[in-house]
């Protein structure tokens, strides 16, 4: 089964990407790719409460994650795979050497340094620049808060 979706959304695991995303994509498995989150139980913990019943939520770092992509892509599970920050996301794209190939932009918020692109999506330069990298080596990569939004190629966002 290939994985049903790779996104990047600094709130990691929240209600639109349970209920908004989880639900129609039919996700068995949320996994969730962030080194801070993997080593501490307690915040594994409030995100478990996140998660309903039948979906199950695995914490990776961004190494284990790397080394079971091809393992979840074939797995029978249909995967959601979730990084907060687009570096984290950019790095199991070229791990996986062609397991991943397309990319959505969720919420990544306001912060220092980061310009807005869409009400939902503010990037640096140099996020921009890890992006550009990910689609000249052949990655899809789109903005949509929700799944009925219209996906927002990348290019439209750097206008």
């Amino acid at each position: 089964m290939p994985i049903a979706l790779c996104r990047v959304d600094d709130r990691l695991v929240h209600g639109q990407v349970v209920v908004g995303w989880g639900a129609p994509l039919r996700v068995d498995l949320i996994v969730l790719v962030d080194d801070a989150v993997r080593s501490n139980p307690w915040e594994q913990e409030i995100y478990r409460m996140a998660v309903p019943g039948g979906v199950a939520l695995e914490f990776a770092s961004g190494a284990e994650a790397a080394a079971r992509l091809r393992q979840w892509a074939t797995g029978q599970d249909r995967v959601f795979i979730l990084t907060g920050d687009i570096a984290t996301m950019a790095d199991l794209v070229l791990a996986g050497d062609g397991v991943i190939n397309r990319v959505n932009l969720g919420g990544l918020h306001d912060v220092p340094g980061r310009r807005e692109r869409l009400r939902y999506l503010y990037l640096s330069e140099d996020e921009v620049s890890q992006l550009r990298r990910l689609e000249a080596a052949g990655i899809i990569i789109t903005a949509q808060d929700v799944p009925t939004a219209t996906p927002i190629a990348f290019r439209e966002l750097l206008r």
